[in-house]
């Protein structure tokens, strides 16, 4: 790890690990079950070229989050892993507080492996569990069982990692509200930091999606997601897990501040295929083809490939608009005040009008001068904001524990 000066901007890195050990049938992330092991290996390779790439443009800044995520990155072989790390830390001034998080699947992890992450200086994991339900879990095909979970965040525990996320799922098949709160009752009771809790979507090339008239039976009808997410919310206040954005809880001090970085349109790099970044106000992204991104990284063809799929300057109109979306998933809202010194413009002149209307049904608050969803309207989220910023496009968006 660099020495960094406290004036230099901070930045958040995100690295992909498009590996596991089999495809869910709900996932439409970039990620395949691995075919050849030798590729592991020279897409590591990669990444650390990728970044090495970026080493310049990056002196400036003192990174203080990494997220390295998929994928299963528990699940490429440990040295691999490893071997990452060491270059993130060499290639990048990373603050001396850095928030440092890897994805973990319950099945792929071991004691050994857990404590060499946490001395090489990985201090947060998120455990991929989704339900404390077999049945739920084998609906998903998860590869991990409840025991399976257990035995994993006790070992996370011992290898003196103190900040821990659990994932969750609520409208999955078979699950009803009683087995969501058994589920959520379970989970806080093992006590991670940390909780994220996603609504299911069936997404277009999932398994889900290609079989949907044999899982519409077993769904929850959509009043019944309504009070799964309500009372999920209700229950984990009551448990010290503090709502701080639509599908992220957290006790006091463990928000996560990757995530933060994407919500608060803060700056950050992406690494390996179909990365995004935020970076100098431009947005790019990288090829969804793992062969195309390698060679491209290597520059081993006599015409270099090029591996920037979208490469834009931020305009200012899209700026705002996702600056209010990405606001509006936060409790804390859209203070005008910071609206106003961000954009020079007046919030309540442009979108109070629309606002209020949500404000009178419940689905929103507005106090001294913030704006900000209810737990209500946090459920109908993408409908409220498709209003107000006029368009529909969400997709892209989305962000791990």
């Amino acid at each position: 790890m660099q020495l960094y000066s406290n004036d230099q901007k901070r930045l958040g890195l995100y690295f992909h690990i498009p590996f596991c050990l089999s495809k869910c049938a709900y996932c439409d992330f970039n990620s395949a079950p691995v075919q050849n092991p030798e590729i592991i290996t020279r897409y590591i390779s990669a990444l650390i070229a990728h970044m090495e790439s970026y080493r310049a443009a990056a002196s400036a800044y003192a990174p203080d989050t990494v997220f390295i995520g998929g994928g299963t990155p528990t699940c490429i072989p440990p040295e691999e892993l490893f071997r990452l790390i060491r270059a993130i830390k060499k290639n990048f001034n990373l603050t001396k507080n850095v928030e440092f998080t890897i994805e973990a699947n319950p099945a792929t992890v071991s004691y050994p492996t857990l404590l060499r992450l946490h001395r090489l200086g990985v201090n947060r994991l998120s455990m991929g569990l989704q339900s404390a339900h077999d049945i739920e879990l084998k609906t998903l095909s998860r590869r991990h069982s409840r025991k399976d979970f257990a035995r994993s965040f006790r070992m996370a525990r011992d290898a003196k990692f103190d900040n821990i996320n659990v994932d969750l799922m609520f409208g999955i098949p078979h699950q009803t509200y009683q087995s969501l709160m058994h589920t959520l009752s379970y989970v806080t009771q093992v006590s991670p930091d940390h909780i994220s809790l996603y609504d299911l979507k069936i997404e277009p090339g999932t398994p889900f999606h290609r079989n949907y008239n044999e899982i519409a039976p077993y769904l929850p009808d959509e009043d019944t997601e309504a009070d799964m997410y309500l009372g999920a919310v209700d229950y984990l206040r009551s448990c010290g897990y503090m709502q701080y954005e639509i599908s992220n809880f957290a006790r006091r001090g463990h928000m996560c501040a990757h995530n933060l970085k994407y919500w608060n349109c803060d700056e950050y790099l992406g690494f390996g295929v179909s990365a995004h970044s935020y970076f100098n106000s431009s947005r790019f992204s990288f090829t969804a083809d793992i062969g195309r991104y390698m060679q491209g990284v290597e520059g081993i063809l006599e015409n270099r490939i090029t591996i920037t799929d979208e490469n834009e300057v931020v305009e200012e109109r899209e700026r705002i608009g996702e600056y209010i979306m990405l606001r509006l998933r936060l409790c804390a809202g859209i203070d005008s005040r910071e609206f106003a010194r961000r954009f020079g413009l007046d919030f309540d002149t442009l979108y109070g009008d629309k606002c209020a209307r949500y404000i009178q049904n419940g689905y929103m608050t507005c106090r001294g001068g913030v704006y900000a969803l209810t737990p209500t309207g946090m459920f109908v989220s993408n409908y409220i904001l498709s209003d107000i910023l006029e368009f529909e496009d969400f997709g892209r968006y989305y962000f791990g524990g």
